[in-house]
């Protein structure tokens, strides 16, 4: 019979799922979560004004998304001091990481990342035939003066670095990843995935000119504006860096509705702000809880907090498993030392009087009832 004759490379790689989804999860235990906390979703949602112009803009959507994204580029050009064509807009940050690397990385070129950071990066590069060389973390950040110069003794291409971190939350200033641009090897490009900025404290956002050609910058409307299931991301670049992009991209890939609602969102400051603030009370609570069982919350720029489980990985998995039977969904770290921790996003109050409820049976089943 017949077989479709997939590349070397594609025979080569596993059948892999970065994230098992929480719709999978409940799937297999027969059962919805109580609180839905690892996914790095806001629960606070959208803005109003966006879902009003998405409910607008349903009765079109018979009609393809603007290929161009044109009104959303202008807005996000002038939102951020730049040139339109500065600004690629793509089915969320992940999507545009697949872009990326279709544009740079071909079969045996070498990128730099982090072990254990973002995996859905790494799935990218391994998707296109790129070698990844990894660098530890240190002190619970990626570190990027290690990241640099293993770039520079591997000839890398491209180099990644979340600021702020996921899974850690931790982050730099952004003076600081500035002055780090010094060391960047010569003929490297620095992805720099800034989805959780919003949430950041003020001076975290890299002083960056758009027209740097070191630099690539990453946005979402996943995270603070509450549209993860829009897939609505954008990068920020050099002008001939942003125009490659219509050599690879899926230039009808953007659903009208999403970019619609994005353009909404990104109007609407009092939102952002309003959301702002409970990602502020809901990462205090998180921390409380925590610290009220014995384990030690780290300081979180994002819209989550890691908690140290004060073990190994193991443990920190069977208090994940606990967790999770008792139907809250939350992840954790995959390489250690970082695994030793789990990752809880931030919720309503529902939500964090359930997790506070689960957490001490969990911890209890874990270390031996």
């Amino acid at each position: 019979m017949t077989q479709p004759r997939y590349t070397p490379l594609v025979q080569s790689l596993p059948a892999t799922v970065p994230f098992v989804g929480p719709e999978t999860q409940e799937r297999e235990r027969g059962a919805p979560f109580a609180a839905r906390l690892g996914a790095n979703e806001s629960v606070f949602g959208p803005s109003p004004s966006a879902i009003e112009a998405m409910r607008r803009e349903a009765a079109g959507i018979w009609k393809y998304g603007d290929a161009q994204s044109f009104d959303l580029r202008r807005a996000l050009a002038t939102h951020h001091g730049v040139a339109p064509e500065n600004i690629q807009v793509g089915e969320g940050i992940d999507g545009l990481l697949g872009y990326l690397v279709r544009l740079v990385v071909a079969e045996g070129d070498a990128v730099v990342t982090s072990d254990g950071a973002y995996p859905t990066f790494n799935y990218h590069v391994a998707g296109y035939g790129g070698v990844l060389h990894k660098v530890p973390y240190r002190d619970d950040r990626e570190d990027i003066a290690a990241l640099f110069a293993r770039a520079g003794e591997v000839g890398a291409k491209l180099v990644y670095l979340a600021n702020p971190d996921n899974p850690m939350g931790s982050w730099y200033r952004g003076a600081e990843i500035a002055a780090a641009l010094d060391d960047l090897p010569e003929g490297c490009l620095f992805v720099l995935d800034e989805a959780y900025v919003e949430c950041a404290p003020e001076g975290t956002e890299a002083p960056i000119e758009a027209e740097d050609p070191r630099v690539i910058r990453m946005r979402t409307f996943s995270k603070v504006y509450g549209m993860a299931g829009a897939r609505v991301g954008y990068a920020i670049g050099a002008r001939d860096l942003i125009a490659a992009f219509n050599k690879v991209r899926n230039h009808f890939g953007m659903n009208r509705m999403a970019q619609a609602g994005a353009l909404a969102a990104l109007r609407d400051r009092d939102w952002l702000a309003h959301v702002q603030d409970q990602i502020a009370r809901s990462r205090d609570r998180i921390a409380a809880i925590a610290r009220d069982n014995g384990l030690t919350p780290l300081p979180s720029a994002t819209n989550f907090v890691a908690l140290d489980c004060g073990r190994d990985g193991a443990f920190a998995k069977a208090v994940l498993d606990g967790l999770v039977a008792r139907g809250i969904f939350v992840r954790m770290p995959f390489a250690a030392p970082q695994n030793r921790c789990i990752r809880v996003s931030c919720g309503t109050e529902a939500d964090l009087d359930a997790f506070a409820t689960a957490l001490p049976g969990a911890l209890e089943d874990a270390r031996g009832g």
